[in-house]
């Protein structure tokens, strides 16, 4: 039989790798924070839905600060085959077919079908909304997103 304490360490133990697991695929990926009714607390002021809004100084930050880019998510070591990091996003994501659904991940022109699109705004059919275990995009990095792919998903 099992000592009293020591299934109080084993529990604790548990808790604290599920509260890591969970942490990793959502928030900024550099120390979360709790997110407003338009975007995280503490965020710079300056953040504007933008009409033709750049690849790298846009949609990548989008990525980063939402935590997409955190290794157990879609980062270097990723949990899954795609990769959000700086260097890979783009080639990993316009014009590729989805996996699970049959869509674009991102479909130039079209953000209504493009699957990236889908899956933040929890329109998908299969599987979970993204960001998986996070707060959802707000409506800044969605419509920053979504114009980013009508004015043609540019490597920019």
């Amino acid at each position: 039989m099992r000592h009293p304490l020591m299934r109080h360490s084993i529990f604790m133990t548990l808790t604290l790798c599920a509260g890591a697991v969970l942490a990793a695929c959502g928030g900024d990926g550099g120390g979360s924070s709790p997110m407003a009714p338009n975007g995280p607390t503490g965020e710079p002021a300056d953040r504007v839905i933008k009409d033709n809004p750049s690849f790298a100084g846009d949609v990548q930050d989008i990525f980063e600060r939402n935590g997409c880019t955190a290794s157990g998510c879609h980062g270097t070591f990723a949990a899954s085959e795609l990769s959000l990091a700086e260097g890979s996003a783009y080639a990993e994501i316009v014009n590729v077919p989805a996996v699970s659904e049959d869509f674009l991940l991102v479909k130039p022109n079209d953000p209504q079908n493009s699957y990236v699109v889908i899956k933040v705004e929890g329109r998908h059919t299969v599987g979970s909304r993204m960001p998986l275990a996070g707060v959802p995009l707000d409506d800044i990095d969605i419509a920053n997103l979504r114009n980013w792919i009508v004015q043609g998903a540019q490597n920019n």
